[in-house]
């Protein structure tokens, strides 16, 4: 039986077909509970182009071709349920450094980054608002 794809799941598939709405992706995200794999006390996250990507999951499927690849065996991947409001609201503020959401980044052909620009985290944060560069060093 094949597993139904998340309304965010979706809407990163159009928006890699080209005829997604950027506005609507956003939304989606915000409005979804992502998966988040937790390590030494705090939440995944990997390091690119000098961002710090949190990585999250639509769903469990997700997730598990996430683990067959960075987990440790056959172990259990411990995660946190979390809306990408809250990621991109109170997460990549509290972090001192430019950050970002990466969703699915182990589905072939549906992954999305979620940059941390405006529109998408907060202005004090977002490496093209100018406040970021006054207030935490982001930017540079």
């Amino acid at each position: 039986m094949q597993q139904t794809r998340t309304a965010l799941a979706e809407r990163i598939a159009e928006q890699r077909r080209g005829v997604g709405a950027p506005r609507a992706l956003v939304g989606e995200m915000r409005r979804s509970v992502l998966l988040v794999p937790t390590a030494g006390g705090g939440l995944w996250s990997a390091w690119s182009g000098g961002v710090r990507w949190i990585c999250g999951f639509t769903d469990e499927a997700a997730l598990a071709r996430f683990a067959l690849l960075h987990g440790s065996g056959d172990q259990p991947m411990d995660y946190a349920a979390l809306l990408g409001a809250r990621i991109v609201d109170e997460v990549v503020p509290s972090l001192d450094e430019p950050a970002g959401l990466a969703v699915d980044i182990a589905t072939e052909d549906g992954s999305m980054f979620f940059p941390p620009v405006v529109g998408i985290v907060a202005d004090g944060v977002a490496v093209d608002s100018g406040e970021a560069e006054e207030g935490r060093g982001h930017g540079r």
